[in-house]
């Protein structure tokens, strides 16, 4: 065998002082860097400002308030049934549920009893509303880490849900359609054929997305044990919804605290352990399995129709023919078209489960036409002010991903 030659390389080269390597001055210093307000991955007017031992993120400041309008302070401004018109606008994507919230603590304090047609039709819409919602999610969760085809298969399913709204509300984004008491109309006859044919073919798509998505390996590597939050650090901040019930904490206002007879619905709570962004991931996913089931059943109650509205007379408007016959039915039409109706005093929070965790409102009543105060548990609000402690010690490419599995919404923490 040839023996292999060795090559000397000469050592006594001379190097220009200008050009030889020096130093690097902030190689042992900290690098503080503003992710947003303007950044795709933030998914509203966020601004990160985050401190780095270069790629592993030290430290996270959110920093909010770009979006802020002062909608609850709006609201003390507006008559109770006005109000709705300004809940759907905060949670653009919870549209149906900030109204039902709303809608909910009103009637405890008149004391109103709603029909039961009335809330099967809210259930199902709210349920529809966590659909869109997650749909959204995931879309843009999957395209943060490169997963741009599930984006637009999701967005094909959320444009059913708008014609969906569309069809019963007249409006696909801000419908206002659930009142104090109810439901404003009844569902059109062309409503429940269009939404069968949602329905039936919903389950196909989350199978197309386990494929696509769920069952990708990069996926997987790049959410696996990556922004954990422990069981108990979720508690003591506080945090609701799936960014809760993916550290194993097993909450969910419908079961809790039922409200609308979501008693009366048979339904799974997806709880998972992990506390990383793939619990959170998989309890989305499976939450949309669940609603699908809540959605089927409720659409098969909305089918025998019944009163939308209750009968109580501070909200229900007076027959048009005994508006004729008798001028005191006219003067109590005229009074609560002009001026609203007023609602005795008192102070109540009512929750629901959004699609973002729970949602409260917690409202006063000084006997007047309109609310002395709002004040709104906003969960995209609660969940934010722990992602330091999820992103501490993570790459800066993971915070992107670990953002989108808490799903902020930045309508909802501004308001």
């Amino acid at each position: 065998m040839q023996s292999v030659r060795e090559i000397r390389v000469p050592t006594t080269a001379v190097v220009d002082p200008a050009f030889a390597r020096k130093p690097d001055p902030l190689a042992d210093q900290l690098m503080t860097i503003s992710l947003g307000p303007q950044h795709p991955s933030t998914h509203g007017v966020l601004r990160l400002e985050l401190v780095l031992d270069g790629e592993t993120v030290v430290s996270t400041i959110p920093d909010i308030g770009y979006l802020h309008t002062g909608m609850e302070k709006t609201m003390e401004k507006e008559r109770w049934q006005q109000v709705v018109t300004i809940t759907c606008r905060m949670d653009y994507l919870n549209s149906m549920g900030n109204d039902l919230g709303y809608c909910l603590a009103a009637e405890k304090l008149l004391g109103v009893e709603v029909p039961k047609y009335a809330q099967d039709l809210r259930v199902l819409f709210c349920e529809l509303n966590r659909l869109s919602s997650h749909l959204v999610w995931f879309g843009t969760h999957a395209m943060d880490m490169g997963a741009m085809t599930g984006f637009f298969y999701a967005f094909i399913q959320r444009e059913k849900i708008l014609d969906l709204y569309e069809c019963a509300t007249g409006a696909r984004l801000h419908q206002s359609y659930f009142a104090i008491g109810g439901a404003r109309w009844a569902l059109p006859t062309s409503f429940h054929g269009l939404c069968e044919d949602f329905l039936e073919g919903f389950p196909a798509f989350l199978e197309e997305c386990k494929k696509l998505v769920t069952g990708n390996r990069i996926f997987q590597r790049r959410t696996q044990g990556v922004g954990v939050i422990k069981k108990e650090n979720a508690i003591n901040w506080a945090l609701s919804g799936p960014t809760i019930r993916g550290s194993g904490v097993n909450w969910d206002i419908r079961k809790a605290e039922p409200y609308s007879g979501y008693d009366t619905y048979d339904f799974h709570v997806p709880v998972y352990e992990d506390g990383d962004v793939w619990s959170r991931y998989l309890c989305r996913m499976e939450e949309m399995e669940e609603s699908h089931k809540i959605c089927v059943e409720a659409l098969k109650r909305v089918k025998q129709p019944g009163p939308h509205l209750s009968n109580h007379p501070k909200l229900k408007i007076p027959d048009r023919d005994l508006m004729k016959q008798h001028i005191d039915v006219m003067i109590h039409h005229f009074l609560i078209a002009s001026e609203g109706f007023t609602i005795p005093p008192g102070e109540v929070y009512q929750s629901i489960e959004s699609a973002r965790g729970e949602l409260g409102y917690y409202l006063i009543s000084d006997g007047d036409i309109k609310p002395y105060r709002v004040r709104v548990r906003a969960p995209s609000y609660v969940n934010l002010a722990a992602l330091p402690e999820m992103v501490e010690g993570s790459l800066l490419a993971d915070v992107v991903a670990v953002i989108g599995s808490i799903d902020i919404v930045l309508g909802d923490v501004d308001r």
